[in-house]
C-alpha cells in the first residue's frame, strides 16, 4: 500500500527550516549561531508585568544576571550562562521563553540532556505555539535516544512555524 512510513521519512519530507533542520541533527554550533542572532524577539507580547518595587536593588540584579548569561552565551562559557540564567528564572520577576531556550541549549552544551528538556518544555508552557520550543524540545530527546518522540516534537514545530507563517 501507498501509505506514508511513520518517524524520521516523514520528517524528511517536511521543509524544515534552518533552526528545526539544527535541531533534527543536534548541530548545537548551528542551533547557537541561530538563536544568538534571534536575540529575544519571540519574547514580545510574553507578559511582563513589573510593580515599582520590582525597580529596586531586585530588579537591576535579575537584570545584571540575564545581561551576564547572554555575555556567557556569546562568548560559548555555556557553564555560566547556566548559572546566570537561573538566577534570572529564581526570581522570577520576568517571564521569557527565550531564556528558558538559552538555557536548554546551554544544558545540552554541557551534556545535560535532562535538564535540557525540562527548559525546552517550559518554554513550552509560557509559549505554546513557539517552534523554536518545539525543536529545541527534539534535539533534547534526540540526545536521550528518544528517536520517535524527537520527530513528533519536529513536526509540531513545523506545524507551528507554517500555521504562523500563513496566518501573517
Amino acid at each position: 500500500m501507498d501509505m506514508p512510513q511513520a518517524g524520521a521519512s516523514s520528517v524528511q519530507s517536511l521543509p524544515l527550516s534552518p533552526l528545526a533542520d539544527a535541531c533534527s541533527r543536534k548541530d548545537l554550533t548551528a542551533i547557537h549561531e541561530i538563536l544568538e542572532k534571534t536575540g529575544y524577539k519571540d519574547d514580545e507580547g510574553t507578559a511582563n508585568e513589573l510593580s515599582f518595587q520590582m525597580w529596586t536593588n531586585q530588579m537591576q540584579d535579575t537584570l545584571t544576571s540575564k545581561k551576564k548569561g547572554d555575555s556567557a552565551f556569546r562568548q560559548k562559557d555555556f557553564t555560566t550562562a547556566i548559572d546566570c540564567y537561573s538566577q534570572f528564572i529564581e526570581v522570577g520577576t520576568m517571564v521569557s521563553p527565550t531564556i528558558y531556550a538559552r538555557r536548554c541549549l546551554s544544558y545540552l552544551m554541557n551534556d545535560m540532556a535532562e535538564q535540557a528538556l525540562s527548559d525546552a518544555m517550559q518554554a513550552l508552557v509560557i509559549s505554546p505555539t513557539w517552534p523554536t520550543a518545539f525543536y529545541l524540545q527534539a534535539a533534547a530527546l534526540l540526545s536521550l535516544d528518544m528517536e520517535n518522540e524527537a520527530q513528533d516534537a519536529l513536526k509540531d514545530g513545523c506545524a507551528q512555524e507554517t500555521s504562523s507563517s500563513s496566518g501573517r
